[in-house]
């Protein structure tokens, strides 16, 4: 059997200077956590890397495969055996490792600034769930390891696991894990144009077609090309995973 403790929290984060942490702040982020979950549709959690465990996880029905927020909290990353099949599960392992060489290689000064971001798979009532994880450091310790982490999950706009992505917030370059070569591979962040967003935030807010072509003052047609430049460019099949996909990379 797996021993998820051992799997994850690898020497690469060990957290080593436990004088410098002080528990005492931990629910003032707990509090930070809470209130962001209640105004957002994505499940949130905190890690702890030096206890190795889940300080909070939020009540959204999403990340919890059909258990209560105490008792993923309990399971900690066990979670991660039980709700995810084995071939994410190892997918997932990668990512760790992989992840956390390449913010080892970020100066310290700017570790704050990364997040890295992912898709798996989670077992809800007997199926595979796509979601996309985000995970971006809370607390450091003064050495650059990461003492405490926030956790986003939400909807996946890609159909299969992996695409791990690494960004740094402000930049339009984002770096791509490769897994064949297990290599790093620096990409720009596509951009929409002011027409694409539009139809992209109206398309979001359910008008149809038709409708957003009257608003916009445009034919159908050219509506349907801006909606064929935004599947390509975003790399989805609908209105539906472009719309994931844009939020999920802030597009929109």
């Amino acid at each position: 059997m797996p021993n998820p403790i051992k799997e994850f929290f690898i020497e690469d984060n060990a957290v080593k200077l436990e004088s410098e942490l002080d528990y005492g702040v931990v629910d003032h982020y707990i509090r930070s956590a809470e209130a962001f979950s209640r105004l957002t549709y994505q499940s949130v959690y905190i890690i702890d890397y030096y206890r190795r465990n889940f300080l909070y996880v939020s009540p959204n029905s999403l990340f919890l495969c059909g258990r209560k927020p105490e008792e993923i909290i309990k399971m900690g990353y066990s979670f991660y055996s039980d709700c995810v099949p084995e071939e994410d599960h190892k997918l997932l392992i990668e990512n760790n490792k992989s992840g956390f060489a390449f913010y080892n290689t970020i100066p310290v000064e700017e570790r704050r600034d990364w997040y890295i971001q992912y898709d798996f798979r989670i077992i809800r009532d007997g199926k595979p769930v796509l979601i996309n994880h985000k995970l971006t450091p809370l607390a450091l310790t003064s050495d650059g390891r990461i003492w405490l982490a926030l956790c986003v999950v939400s909807v996946a706009a890609h159909t299969d696991s992996g695409h791990v992505e690494m960004h740094k917030i402000g930049s339009p370059d984002y770096f791509a894990y490769n897994y064949t070569t297990r290599r790093w591979v620096r990409k720009s962040v596509k951009q929409l144009t002011d027409a694409e967003c539009q139809v992209i935030t109206l398309s979001s807010q359910g008008y149809t077609m038709a409708e957003i072509a009257d608003k916009m003052c445009l034919s159908a047609d050219t509506i349907k090309k801006y909606r064929k430049q935004i599947f390509e460019m975003l790399e989805v099949r609908n209105i539906s995973e472009a719309i994931v996909a844009a939020t999920n990379n802030k597009l929109i």
